[in-house]
Parts: C-alpha cells; structure tokens; sequence
C-alpha cells in the first residue's frame, strides 16, 4: 500500500503554534512575576471580601415655611471595622481588639465625650453589681448570646462569664468593666465583616485629630462624618416631631427591622413624625465591598452602591402660630390658677373651690379650613425633647408626673369633655331630622321636667332663665332646656349618627398617633336611659373629644359641612429641598348630610354667640368677624372644663380653632387664648423676647415708645453734663 504524503508546511505551523502558545505564557508569567510581581502577589493573597454598609444622612423636619426643626449636623463618629481589626491568630486579635477599646474608651472618657455603654454592670465598692432599673437588660445579658449563665446568677458571675468568652486580661475592674461593655455592645449590634460598630456616635474635633494621629496604633478603628440629629426650638412641638431611639429588644430587631437592612445598633423613630415617617426620613445605605488578604490585612475597598439620603418632610405647622399657641396656653392656664387664688382669698367664708385653682392642663388646635392643615398644636404642659432623650432623670420625672402629665400630647391625644360645644351639631342634626325648625319655640324656666312630671326636684337645670327661645338665641345664651328638649326629640341615635359625620367620636386622620375620642350613647356604656340622651346633648355624660376632633368639627361647620381629613404633612420634598415628591391636598372624608339653608341657621346662632351671647366680652369687639361657641362642662370632680370652638372670618372661612382648658372654671382664659390665636393669624403676632405676645402694629408701637425713651434719656443725659 502507498502511503500518503504530508505537506512539511503542516508541521512547521504546528511548531510554530506551539511556540506561540509557550511564548505567551512565558510573557504572561513574566508580567506576573517581574514587572508586576508585588501587586498579583497581593492580590493572590486576597482571601476574602466583606461587603461594609455605608450610612445614608436622615432626611430632616421643618415647619411649613422651611424653618428647622430636626435637622442634620455635620458630625464625626469613631467607628471600628471588622476587616482592618484581623491581624493575626485569633488570641492575638482578641488581644488588639481589646487594647484598642481600652485606649479608645479612656481616651473619650477623659474627654467627657459619651460612648455607647449599654452593660447594666457598675463597678462599686470594689465589685460588681447589677445597675438599678435594668431589669429587661439584665435579662439579656444573661442569656444564652451573651453570658449564658442562669437567670439567678450575680454581676459578678456574669463577668467571669463575659470575661472569659471576650478574653479580657490584665487590666483594673474598671478597665474590664469598659471593654466588657463595648465588646458586649458589639455582640448585640452583630459586629462583623459587613457592618461596622459604632463605638461614639458623636465626638469633638479635637478627639477626630487625637485618634487620627495615632491610627497606626488602633487598626480598625476610623472616623466616619455622619449627620448627628440637631433639634431646634426643643420645646415647640415635642410631640410631634417625635424621639430617636434604639430598638426597644432583639426580639423587636430580629421581626421587624433586620430584614429591612436595620442593623441593631442602628437609631429609629420612636414617636411623632420621627416614627411615622421612618421610611420616608431613613433614606438608603450604601455599599463598599473591602478586599482583606489571608494574613488579615486590607488590600483595598471600592464603593459599589452610594448611599442615597432620606427625603425631607414639610410639616403644615407654623412656628410663629405654634410659638403663640404655646405661650398663651400656659400664660392663660397659670392666670386662671392665680385667679382662682384671689378669689379664694377673698371669700370671707374660708377658702372655696372650683375656680379654676386645679387647671394644670389644656391644649389647642389651630386649622386651615380650606385643606386640613394643622397650622399649630400646642399642649400645656410640654417638655424639652433633647433633654427628655439624653437625661434618664429627666425623662423619669416627666413620665411621673401624674398632674401635668406633660408627655401626653393633649391636642391629640387628650379627651376632654366638650360642654355646649357640642351643640351646634346637635341643632344642624335636628334641623335636618325635622324634630325643630329655625323657628320651633321653646320655653326655658331653668329647669327642664318632661321627666319629673312638672316637679323643679331633681330636674335638670340651666344656667339661666330664658323665657321663650329659638334656636339662634338657644345657641347664642348656650340654653340647656332647650337642648335636653331638642334632644328628646332627636334621639340618641340620631344624634350620634350626625355627631360622627362632624369627626366626634372618630379619628380625624392624623399622620401620627390620635385618639378617637368618646361619643355618649348605647355603645359608650353597658345600659343607657334616655335620661342620658339629655346629658348627652348638651355635650356631657360620656362624651370626651380631643382638640383636635373639636376643630376639625368647627372646620366642617366652616366647609358648609364638609369634613377635612386632618393633615401634618404639607409636602415630601427629595433632601436637597429641590424637588417635591409628594404635596397633601384637601380631602374631604364626607359631608354630614345637613342642607346649607339648616347649617346657615346654625352659623347664625354662633355668630351670635360672639356679638350678644357668652363671648361678647372678649371677643365682641374683634376686628374681625367670628362665628364660635363656648363651653363648659362639669366635672365629676373639681373645677369645670371650659371650651372654645369657632372659624373666622365668618363670612369667608380661613381658619378654624378649638381650645380646651381642663378645669379652667372661667370661659374668659379659655376666650383669651382664642383672641391670641387671631391675632397670630390676621395680625401676624409673635411671642417677644419678654414672653409678650404682640401683633406687628404692637410691636412697631412699642419699638417707638422705646425708641423716644432712649432719646428722652440721651436727651437728660446731656443736659445732666452741661449743667
């Protein structure tokens, strides 16, 4: 058989090929170990990367008009990094981590800078003994994560326990006793390689260049700029801009937040608009991924995902209107306790009561009718916010005080009895029924007897004795024979049916916490008597209402009886303010169902009110038309409640108001508290520096009352030194 023949070329680019091959690899290997050797070397040694999350800034809180009210500071923290603290063996990294807490702790304690100490163990009389008031954090502590020891055991078993599980040798108690504490810290805020530990969220400058100069000396250990909370005007609205806090158990963490990207040690709202809007404020983390060699050092770290701040949310609250609100409250609430003094001196008989000397509480909502804006939200007494946040004692005496109860948000979550502010819902609802007209004749001897068969014994009573009346002068003197009567006739459910379509015994739609209040009837108690409907509609027996339900009733009377949901929030805007994302516009929750000719009959009798009835002599004379209607209830004890509600102008309805002084006694403070919300309003009235609230012509009047006494003095002085 003849064989075939194979070109020689075949073989010579097979050779050829086969050169090149090893030629690459030749160069390839070259790169790698001549040219390029220390840096393939390096990354050849990389034996992990950690994914680290980044913090994004909180979005801030102003007022309607952009004024602060939580915001960001530019702030520096001492963060330790999991990644740069691996320097060796296990036992040698303990012992570094270790030292270097020992010298980062002693370092900002002989600052005076705060560190987070969460150990519920203090070092006293040469041992260890549990913090008082710890108990839930005891029991942390003494579980199975931690120092695994039984739920009887001492301080001082559990840091034998802490000790030897964090390897904590050679320093004082005191010493041990810190680094324990952080180390601990650490444990609960699951330290590790993809989330940093915050061991100061907060230190001076001076501390940040300490700690920079010797970084060569603390591995892991860096200074992150963060934005610290900064509140302002700390006593303004407390409630509702809300708190900051931790978690409040690893429980809570673990179900709700870790799988949201919370990490433990992470800060949250806890009330107010911090907590409702914690979404909205929180913004999104960012990403860096850090690139650690076997031998535990850092090769590099690159940003992979930026951080994404929090949006900014616009509250509908004006600090000026607020500022006022404030003020007046509290100067009103002590002139009634003064009041209220004088006249028990005076009574020649021995001191008596129920003038008011027992009001210690009262609250306030100012409304824009024409879209539910909460413009202004006081409570009496209020607290300091930032101080209620970093003073424990502080905060403990607030939460004992059973008197004032200042945490208590009054305007919204208080519930006081109504009195015959409730009236006017009461007449459009029997108007609309048909069971009287603007014309219906009753006549008020001062005691009501459709239940005592003629007898004035045990009848319920009036203030007055009005003779025969209609509905306007029924609203305008706050008569009660004729409401028990108008009640009778309407009936309890009916009345109730009407009163909710006003926002009473409803919540009225607040973005933060609220009280729906209590509306009398069959479902406020086990057994009601139609006695109770009498009570009922004159706003007593079981019904108690928030300010807040109060105004936005006299709003709905204002909007021809349509309701506004109540609103906080004016607009979203992204953190740097430019762009809105989300702007609150009116909504009506529903209309009450009353025609505009019955409502207009029931607005005439409160512009009575304040033109001939029981407002005249505080608010007659007010340059601007009003239409309101007071209130005052009795109190199973102490001095009576007295109440405010009304809208102006009347004729053009802007704003609506509701004012509650609890055992106020006297209408006139309550009156007074109305007078200086319209001036904050139409007036532009601002609290002075000397706690005077003044309008804008006061304020230019007094400045040129003191401008001429300036020169009336310069003017004898230089007089006095030429004689």
């Amino acid at each position: 058989m003849e064989k075939r023949s194979h070109p020689m070329w075949r073989y010579v680019v097979c050779v050829l090929l086969v050169a090149l091959v090893f030629a690459l690899y030749v160069l390839r290997l070259y790169d790698w170990q001549i040219l390029n050797g220390s840096t393939w070397l390096a990354t050849a040694d990389h034996s992990t990367q950690s994914t680290v999350a980044i913090p994004a800034a909180r979005g801030e809180i102003l007022d309607v008009n952009g004024e602060p009210l939580a915001v960001n500071r530019t702030g520096y923290a001492v963060v330790l990094n999991w990644p740069y603290m691996q320097q060796g063996s296990d036992a040698e990294t303990t012992r570094q981590e270790n030292e270097t807490i020992r010298q980062i702790v002693t370092l900002l304690d002989r600052y005076g800078e705060e560190w987070t100490d969460e150990l519920p163990i203090l070092v006293q009389d040469g041992a260890y003994v549990f913090a008082e008031g710890e108990d839930r954090e005891i029991e942390t502590l003494k579980g199975r994560d931690y120092a695994n020891v039984n739920s009887y055991a001492t301080a001082d078993l559990c840091m034998e326990a802490l000790i030897e599980r964090y390897g904590v040798e050679g320093y004082t108690m005191e010493e041990t006793r810190d680094i324990v504490s952080v180390r601990y810290n650490m444990v609960k805020s699951q330290f590790g390689s993809s989330n940093p530990y915050t061991v100061a969220p907060d230190v001076s400058l001076e501390i940040v260049t300490i700690l920079s100069e010797n970084s060569q000396s603390l591995p892991g250990v860096s200074i992150e700029v963060t934005t610290a909370r900064e509140y302002e005007n700390t006593m303004l609205i407390p409630h509702i801009v809300g708190r900051m806090g931790k978690f409040s158990s690893m429980e809570d963490w673990e179900q709700n937040y870790r799988d949201q990207g919370y990490a433990f040690d992470d800060s949250i709202g806890i009330s107010g608009v911090e907590s409702a809007f914690e979404s909205t404020l929180r913004g999104e983390a960012g990403e860096k991924v850090v690139e650690t060699t076997s031998m535990g050092s850092v090769a590099g770290e690159t940003i992979t995902k930026a951080p994404q701040e929090g949006d900014t949310v616009y509250l509908t609250i004006d600090k000026r209107i607020q500022e006022v609100v404030n003020a007046s409250l509290e100067q009103n609430i002590l002139g009634t306790r003064e009041n209220a003094e004088k006249l028990n001196a005076a009574n020649a008989g021995g001191r008596s009561s129920g003038h008011g000397e027992d009001c210690y509480t009262g609250g306030a909502v100012v409304m824009d009718v024409k879209t539910g804006a909460v413009l202004a939200a006081g409570t009496y007494p209020t607290y300091d916010l930032v101080q209620a946040q970093e003073d424990a004692s502080y905060y403990a005496s607030l939460a004992n005080d059973t008197q004032g109860t200042p945490l208590v948000n009054k305007a919204f979550i208080g519930t006081f009895t109504p009195g015959s502010c409730f009236k006017p819902a009461v007449a459009a609802a029997a108007l609309e029924e048909g069971v009287i007209t603007n014309s219906t004749v009753i006549t008020c001897n001062h005691y009501y007897t459709r239940f005592t068969d003629g007898s004035t014994t045990n009848a319920p009573t009036c203030l007055g004795w009005h003779g025969a009346i209609t509905l306007r002068s029924a609203i305008a003197d706050s008569c009660n024979v004729f409401f028990f009567e108008t009640g009778y006739r309407l009936g309890i459910t009916a009345m109730n049916l009407y009163c909710q379509r006003f926002g009473l015994g409803v919540k009225a739609g607040i973005e933060i916490g609220e009280s729906a209040g209590v509306l009398a009837g069959p479902g406020s108690r086990d057994v009601w008597y139609q006695g109770e409907t009498l009570n009922a509609a004159i706003g007593q027996s079981d019904n108690a209402f928030t300010p807040l339900q109060l105004c936005t009733y006299a709003a709905t009377l204002a909007n021809n009886g349509n309701r506004p949901r109540a609103t906080i929030v004016s607009k979203i805007t992204d953190y740097t303010r430019e762009t809105v994302k989300d702007e609150i516009e009116l909504e009506i929750v529903e209309n009450v169902g009353v025609s505009e000719e019955n409502l207009a009959y029931v607005k005439a009798g409160m512009e009575a009110v304040i033109t001939e009835g029981s407002a005249k002599s505080t608010l007659g004379n007010y340059p601007v038309k009003i239409a309101g209607k007071t209130g005052t209830a009795e109190r199973s004890s102490g001095s009576d409640n007295v109440t405010f509600i009304g809208y102006a102008p009347a004729d053009d309805p802007q704003i609506a108001f509701a004012v509650v002084l609890d055992h106020g006694s006297s209408g006139t403070y309550c009156q007074n508290v109305v007078r200086d919300i319209l001036d904050a309003y139409f007036y532009d009235a601002e609290v002075g520096g000397d706690g005077v609230i003044r309008t804008e012509s006061e304020r230019r009047q007094a400045a040129a009352q003191d401008g001429d006494t300036a020169s009336s003095q310069s003017d004898g002085t230089s007089s006095a030194a030429q004689a």
